[in-house]
């Protein structure tokens, strides 16, 4: 792996790798979370790899609609081509390279430029280009695609220069989780978008611990009793075994309680060598009788999604990357996505679900729907902004992790591990 230089030195971003992974109980050192260069570093051997979520399919339900997903530099066209066929098209054109779409969503027949006004099909092919020369060949200028996957009625996208890694071979398992829920005929309810001035890592690594849960998120806490969230509070693996093992009655009787209901129970690890570290897992929100993630325990829509026929108090988390999270009551379902803009900011995007015959004002609340986790993100936000801060300056250490950050540990293995790979 190359060297990578700045305006004022050089990192050696083997040595910075070789220091990371000899400290495996510490963060990482400041040029992880700051230089421009190892961000792109980042978009090349993370982003560029991975399935990204981008949205819901209820986004787009008629045949011309689309939206913008912007990544890094990336702009990238989402359309929806035909009842069953969803593409994704680099929002560049193939003329003299402007952008094609300016506005963050739409719909049209067919795709023109502002530019010269080439246009293009809804399968990406040149429509039409103007004055052009009598050896001029359409059919070599399409718009460039990306790999695209709807799990669930939740599209993917891969943008890998060639083969995308199998999906179904990462995802497989968590789909009977997805299909409980409902998710692929759910409809967006609410939509909020949280700019944070933070590297996307730092974003990443406060979501995966509940180290600061106690001291930073009193409405969250409020709902989730604390030995859940030492156990549990970020996921499978994230708190310490005693931790665990002393919840564990609680949970069982939980389980058995929603299994005697027909539901789906249990835990999915793909482990630290799967590609994004995969999860799914089912807890109960509360022992306390709480049917819904609000801070009072009582549902946010009168419609129960998928397969529910009643509450049983359990939520679904799923993680299909470190960037990409899906949390599901039996009512609603929060997605929770992190898309990096550069070094220094990060976009998160939180997109609440319900089921597509719940209506607005009649079966649900939107301010109470987003309540728990809207207060939430906004307080991550200044966490992660302050952390931010903190590591910029010259004094920063990295400095060890607790027993309730497990989860940072591995992610840090994994990320180090996808650095490597690109050497």
């Amino acid at each position: 792996m190359k060297n990578i230089i700045t305006t004022s030195n050089s990192i050696n971003l083997d040595g910075l790798i070789e220091e990371a992974e000899s400290n495996p109980g510490k963060a990482l050192a400041r040029e992880f979370y700051s230089a421009e260069e190892v961000f792109s570093e980042d978009m090349q051997t993370i982003f560029k790899k991975q399935w990204v979520l981008v949205d819901h399919i209820s986004r787009i339900p008629e045949k011309g609609q689309y939206f913008l997903f912007e990544i890094a530099n990336e702009s990238i066209i989402i359309l929806r081509e035909s009842e069953d066929k969803v593409n994704a098209f680099y929002n560049v054109c193939r003329h003299r390279g402007s952008k094609i779409c300016l506005d963050n969503e739409g719909q049209s027949n067919f795709l023109l430029c502002p530019y010269h006004a080439w246009s293009y099909n809804l399968d990406g092919s040149l429509k039409a280009a103007r004055t052009m020369p009598e050896d001029f060949d359409k059919s070599e200028h399409s718009l460039h695609s990306c790999h695209v996957k709807v799990f669930h009625g939740l599209i993917f996208i891969n943008l890998s220069e060639g083969a995308a890694p199998d999906f179904d071979s990462e995802y497989a398992a968590l789909s009977p989780f997805a299909e409980q829920q409902g998710i692929a005929t759910a409809k967006i309810a609410v939509k909020k978008e949280y700019p944070n001035v933070a590297n996307w890592k730092l974003v990443v690594e406060n979501f995966i611990e509940c180290y600061h849960c106690k001291p930073a998120h009193p409405e969250y806490c409020s709902v989730h009793p604390a030995e859940k969230l030492l156990a549990f509070g970020a996921g499978p693996g994230s708190g310490p075994e005693e931790a665990v093992e002393k919840y564990s009655k609680k949970l069982l009787a939980w389980e058995e309680a929603a299994q005697a209901m027909g539901h789906l129970t249990g835990v999915y690890d793909g482990g630290n060598d799967s590609l994004g570290l995969a999860q799914a897992a089912r807890y109960p929100i509360n022992d306390r009788g709480w049917l819904s993630e609000t801070l009072d325990g009582k549902p946010a829509c009168k419609k129960l999604m998928g397969n529910f026929k009643d509450y049983d108090g359990g939520q679904t988390a799923l993680a299909f990357n470190p960037f990409s999270f899906a949390l599901c009551c039996n009512d609603f379902a929060v997605i929770l996505r992190w898309t990096p803009k550069d070094a220094l900011n990060t976009n998160i995007e939180l997109t609440w679900l319900v089921s597509e015959d719940a209506v607005e004002g009649v079966d649900y609340d939107p301010e109470n729907l987003v309540k728990v986790w809207d207060i939430t993100i906004k307080q991550d936000k200044q966490i992660t902004e302050n952390n931010q801060s903190g590591v910029m300056s010259g004094k920063y250490v990295p400095g060890p992790y607790s027993l309730q950050e497990a989860r940072n540990i591995s992610f840090k293995k994994w990320y180090l591990k996808q650095l490597k790979s690109s050497s």
